[in-house]
């Protein structure tokens, strides 16, 4: 994705940055609300203008006399999407007219030497389109009247921002997605940025400091992976505002669209139930998850294999999910991941054939034969695979009813041994034969006869007919005979 032409927005704080965004990009990346200061870091989405694609960047609100929490850091990363980008667009709001700190961006960019088209944003109604004049004493050339809200003039402002660029073409990857999850203040970013070796996340001891789900792509061995970072993912009675409202959104967004998720649990705090939620949200999305027990650096007298006892008791799926332990900080442990990553994408993609399955039946069914319940044995049949990622069987039994839990948890607990599926929650769907059967012969009853059937039906009982108009005309005729 690094070779795509980028588009910088930039601009002083609440100007519409974010709603523009999202407006380029066709779809809600960025965190919208009327609040200063919710986007923090820089935020990355490939988009396409008529078959040119490039990748538009959002970033916070530059204001050096800003009292506002992380401004410098904020600062920080809107440079830096400045000095990255191939072209820049300067928000301003057109309903605010020109202020001193418009000036002292437009004075930046232009010492630049990129292009720099100027965006006048808000103007909602077509007549106040004049309102761009004011905006010529900026020195900018060319200068948009845009309304972010309403999708106005979009086409406009980006063709004039990448008119004249020659495109980079990108390649399209199947790179694995690593969403990096947990409660707020756990690590997260100082994972992702210990990863990058670089100040990519903003990082702070205040939880919920990261609000948007940041996607980075990095090489580790010549394997490129694309890391997300998302917000700590709160109790819902924490959610104070709507930001965090969104970011919890954004959060299970990137639970969704990423392949494998690193579960980050506080080792001084230890498991907790919201981290128990946070696992069972992974497992229910499908999604392979690998366990970082975090900040282990300031655990003393304390052993790893208690810890982990713990964990497997308390949450069963964890029990089958690799475990590292690290610290984001001093980097311990922290290359442990990326071959746990590649185990569990291949293992994502294994199939098990229906032979090997059914002999795992057999032998299964050897050790601990099924319970009678009510007079009545389970049978089963076979068992064959459907799907991947995650893998998914179907168990084809006499009566579903009698799979006690008791016997289908013995059966998943002998699955794991011969197969393991490391990482990864399996899916196995019971079907019930006989219920199978007696639905089919309720369906043939109910299922109406082809028109052939018909047609030879009806021409049977025209034949019939005659036969018997036949046999009455020769009675008459014996009775006249007679006569």
């Amino acid at each position: 994705m690094t070779s795509y032409l980028k588009l910088a927005l930039v601009g002083r704080p609440n100007v519409g940055k974010s709603a523009l965004f999202n407006a380029i990009a066709k779809k809600r990346v960025a965190i919208v609300d009327e609040a200063e200061g919710v986007t923090r870091d820089r935020i990355y989405t490939l988009c396409d203008f008529f078959g040119k694609s490039f990748i538009a960047v959002d970033t916070g609100g530059i204001d050096p006399r800003s009292k506002a929490p992380f401004n410098e850091e904020v600062k920080k990363q809107a440079e830096l999407a400045i000095e990255e980008a191939d072209t820049l667009i300067l928000v301003v709001d057109g309903k605010a007219g020109v202020t001193l700190l418009d000036e002292e961006l437009a004075r930046l960019l232009l010492k630049k030497q990129k292009k720099v088209v100027l965006a006048v944003n808000k103007i909602d109604d077509i007549s106040k389109s004049h309102l761009i004049h004011q905006f010529h004493s900026l020195g900018l050339t060319k200068i948009i009247p845009v309304s972010a809200t309403q999708n106005w003039n979009i086409a406009e402002l980006l063709e004039a921002a990448l008119s004249g660029l020659d495109e980079k073409k990108g390649e399209e990857n199947n790179y694995p997605k690593v969403a990096v999850v947990g409660r707020p203040n756990v690590g997260k970013s100082s994972l992702v940025n210990y990863l990058l070796q670089d100040d990519r996340c903003i990082v702070s001891p205040i939880p919920g400091t990261t609000r948007d789900s940041i996607d980075v792509t990095l090489i580790h061995n010549e394997k490129p992976y694309i890391f997300i970072d998302t917000a700590g993912i709160r109790r819902k009675k924490a959610e104070h505002d709507v930001v965090d409202k969104f970011a919890a959104i954004r959060t299970q967004e990137a639970i969704e669209r990423s392949d494998i998720c690193i579960l980050m649990i506080d080792a001084v705090e230890g498991i907790t139930l919201h981290d128990k939620k946070i696992s069972k949200s992974i497992e229910d999305a499908g999604k392979g998850c690998i366990l970082l027990i975090n900040k282990w650096d300031l655990i003393k007298g304390f052993r790893m294999e208690h810890c982990l006892q713990g964990i497997e008791e308390e949450v069963p799926f964890l029990k089958h999910c690799p475990k590292v332990f690290t610290s984001a900080k001093t980097g311990r442990n922290v290359d442990e991941i990326f071959p746990l990553i590649d185990l569990i994408v291949e293992e994502g993609k294994k199939r098990i054939t229906t032979h090997q399955l059914n002999a795992f039946l057999v032998r299964a069914m050897q050790l601990n034969h099924p319970p009678m319940i009510q007079g009545k044995r389970l049978r089963i049949y076979y068992m064959t695979q459907v799907d991947v990622n995650p893998p998914k069987f179907i168990l084809f039994v006499n009566y579903a009813s009698l799979l006690s839990d008791t016997y289908r948890k013995y059966l998943y607990n002998q699955f794991r041994k011969s197969f393991a599926f490391t990482g990864l929650p399996i899916r196995i769907h019971t079907k019930d034969k006989a219920k199978e059967s007696r639905k089919k012969k309720a369906e043939n009853r109910l299922t109406p006869l082809p028109e052939s059937v018909y047609q030879r039906e009806k021409m049977a009982e025209t034949l019939d007919e005659q036969e018997d108009r036949l046999e009455q005309l020769q009675a008459f005729e014996d009775e006249d005979g007679l006569d």
